[in-house]
């Protein structure tokens, strides 16, 4: 039976752990475990020992037991003790078995590409540091002391009256606080959501877009959901192909990837449609904020709060590093979501939560969104400028919003060109690796994102871009 003893560092300011055999040990056994611990250097030379009063009430031995044992270890060299300076490991000139330790060097940085111009990331470089950093002083500072102790599983009550409050101004949505529950992102809701094989909030087969993110199919495919595809085409996804799903995924605001909001008639069938079959529509509210041709197109949950859970976030809005996103949940579905969640699962920072609700409140989210608004159309114009220039032959898509525009190729050009672009050091993605592997593909194309490049790089990005696609 063995026996660990941490002291209390009171005195030594250091904490000291010793093995000893049976409870309360004994003096050889004391002198070993010393001896132990500075021949394997966990002891250091000059290392202050707490006084042996102090280590014998901790251990519950007597007083002259640790005594002695000291005695011992000084006499054997091990430990020196000088009048005023305590009892401290001797300084020797080769202490054995201790491993000298030397700084740790940062492992070297992974070398970036030349030129970013990848989807779904927003302008780091303008993140807004003196706002947040305001707000977050603000909420620290008013914050309850409740705050700091276990949470709610659904989010700050400040955070989700914030984002009713905001998402009915700005997104159409018809909800309440007890509705909303706080994730850390899109992703984050789908595993809440489908969770693994039969224990999730909802079933499959599952409609989805024929083009979309392949991590989130991978997420699917991972709780054991089916995904069906939808088929595409200027007017967003076919509807009217949707069959006996148990439910469906959109991106009605901007399909993602190739652009374009749904069709007024569509986002009034599927919820006819919901509605029939008893299910549910999960709306991805992707790139819901950014629109510059258009007037704003309200949320689907709008149409029918039973009938449509909203999924949004601030990772293009703000930051992906936050990790904060939101269900708007019908209410037959808020009790599950939450026993999904669980009282310990991993939330979002609650610190971050009353900061995100005081950044809206306080209207710095609005200042901020407008004023990307402006900076991305503006990164927008100039790649249809560049190409009009340079590659007038190719056809620029999806662009009235979004981080992201759908550059159309000539048929078999796709491979090649993002071989190209690799060579040049250029950041992006083909439209081939969004195709559902069910789906007809659409034709070639390229994803350029022109939002994640630093303001004073994109113009050699645009430039490259126009490189490397192939002549008309």
């Amino acid at each position: 039976m063995t026996e660990s003893w941490v002291n209390s560092a009171e005195r030594i300011g250091a904490d000291l752990h010793l093995e000893l055999p049976g409870p309360g040990g004994r003096r050889a056994a004391l002198t070993r475990a010393l001896r132990e611990a500075v021949r394997s250097g966990r002891l250091a030379p000059g290392t202050r020992l707490p006084p042996y009063r102090s280590l014998a009430a901790d251990l519950g031995m007597a007083r002259n037991t640790v005594a002695d044992a000291y005695a011992e270890l000084v006499a054997e060299g091990w430990l020196t003790a000088r009048q005023g300076s305590g009892t401290r490991v001797a300084d020797r000139a080769e202490p054995l078995r201790h491993t000298v330790r030397t700084p740790m060097k940062a492992p070297p940085r992974a070398r970036g590409p030349r030129h970013e111009l990848r989807q779904g990331t927003p302008d780091a470089s303008a993140f807004p540091r003196p706002a947040w950093s305001a707000c977050y002083r603000r909420a620290l500072q008013a914050a309850p002391a409740e705050a700091f102790g276990p949470g709610d599983p659904a989010g700050r009550r400040e955070l989700r009256e914030a984002l009713t409050e905001y998402l009915a101004r700005a997104r159409g949505v018809r909800t309440e606080p007890d509705r909303i529950v706080v994730c850390s992102g899109f992703a984050h809701a789908l595993r809440l959501l489908f969770g693994q094989g039969s224990g999730g909030v909802l079933r499959g087969p599952l409609g989805v877009e024929a083009y979309g993110l392949d991590f989130h199919r991978g997420l699917l495919t991972t709780a054991g959901v089916r995904s069906v595809p939808l088929p595409l085409d200027e007017d967003g996804a076919r509807v009217d192909a949707l069959g006996r799903e148990r439910a469906v995924l959109l991106t009605p605001a901007h399909q993602f990837p190739t652009g374009g909001p749904l069709h007024p008639e569509r986002r009034a069938a599927v919820i006819d449609w919901a509605r029939a079959r008893g299910t549910v529509v999960l709306e991805d509210d992707y790139d819901g904020e950014f629109r510059y041709d258009r007037k704003p197109v309200g949320a689907l949950q709008g149409l029918d709060p039973e009938r449509v859970i909203h999924l949004g976030s601030v990772s293009k809005s703000l930051s992906p590093a936050l990790r904060l996103g939101w269900m708007l949940l019908p209410e037959r579905y808020v009790g599950p979501v939450l026993a999904a969640k669980g009282e310990r699962e991993g939330w979002a920072s609650v610190l971050d939560q009353l900061a995100l609700a005081e950044f809206i409140l306080s209207g710095s989210y609005d200042r901020h969104v407008r004023r990307m608004r402006q900076r991305y159309r503006h990164r927008r114009d100039r790649l249809v400028a560049a190409l009009a220039e340079h590659a007038p032959h190719v056809q620029v898509t999806g662009i009235a919003a979004g981080l992201h525009a759908v550059l159309r190729l000539p048929p078999g050009t796709e491979r090649s060109t993002e071989k190209a672009a690799a060579w040049q050091g250029i950041a992006l993605d083909g439209l081939a690796a969004f195709r559902h592997p069910e789906a007809a593909a659409v034709g070639d194309g390229l994803v350029v994102g022109y939002a994640a490049a630093a303001e004073h790089a994109y113009p050699a990005a645009l430039e490259a871009l126009c490189g490397v696609l192939p002549p008309g």
